[in-house]
């Protein structure tokens, strides 16, 4: 199934993708430009959507299924609140990628902007996994609670991560391939070499990666650097009057 969403407001093409959804496993959109909440709320585990062009804010916010790729960049907002499903995109996100997200994976070829995976959390057997192909901006995981953050970083930058990276993290954990000074780490967080257990997981997700975007990578395991909380309640001592 094919659609043309040139022209097209952005409640027309959501209304007229959640009808196709019901009917075809497959749709393909091209002319996307800037249409918001693409794959809102889609709880069809069998849904495959191929976006062409750039999708806008909230791109599969609150996506309980389905699977999503990006043939181009995306905007604010990607996996808002998202409880499962796939999302894939050939080139860059904006701001605050997984939002509170619940569960679900996103790959990211390029890379990401402020605020990515802040106030992520997994749920029972939900675990919510983003992995980014570059870089990351400031506030990666800011007040993370679970789930994983990969970094690849595949240009090899100086500066993987931006400024107050995990932030009042408890819980989860963020990887970074490259060098992260005690500088850019955020309240409550703390670095760590991978153990066994983390090496698996980064094992499986590179592959992951690799696969989706038809590359090869021959990383080890060792590159990474694990970015941790330091407590379960990194604020604990606010109120705690000496």
């Amino acid at each position: 199934m094919r659609v043309d969403a040139k022209g097209l407001h952005y409640k027309d093409l959501n209304k007229k993708l959640k009808e196709l959804v019901a009917e075809a496993e497959e749709i393909e959109v091209v002319n996307v430009n800037g249409q918001r909440y693409i794959g809102t709320g889609l709880g069809n585990n069998s849904a495959v959507i191929r976006l062409y062009g750039v999708p806008g804010n909230d791109l599969a916010a609150f996506m309980n299924g389905a699977t999503i790729y990006v043939y181009g960049n995306a905007e604010d907002g990607v996996g808002n609140t998202m409880n499962a499903g796939l999302v894939v995109i050939h080139g860059d996100a904006r701001d605050v990628v997984g939002y509170s997200m619940r569960g679900g994976k996103i790959f990211i070829k390029g890379n990401v902007g402020y605020r990515t995976g802040i106030h992520m959390k997994a749920y029972k057997d939900r675990f919510p996994t983003i992995v980014v192909g570059g870089k990351a901006g400031d506030f990666l995981g800011e007040y993370m609670g679970g789930g994983v953050i990969v970094v690849l970083n595949r240009n090899d930058e100086e500066k993987p991560v931006g400024n107050f990276t995990a932030t009042g993290i408890h819980g989860g954990s963020i990887f970074v391939r490259g060098k992260v000074t005690e500088e850019l780490l955020g309240i409550g967080a703390e670095t760590n070499v991978p153990n066994e257990e983390d090496k698996k997981l980064l094992r499986e997700l590179i592959s992951e990666y690799a696969s989706h975007f038809q590359i090869d990578l021959d990383y080890d395991e060792s590159e990474f650097i694990k970015i941790h909380s330091r407590s379960h309640r990194p604020y604990g001592r606010l109120y705690v009057l000496e």
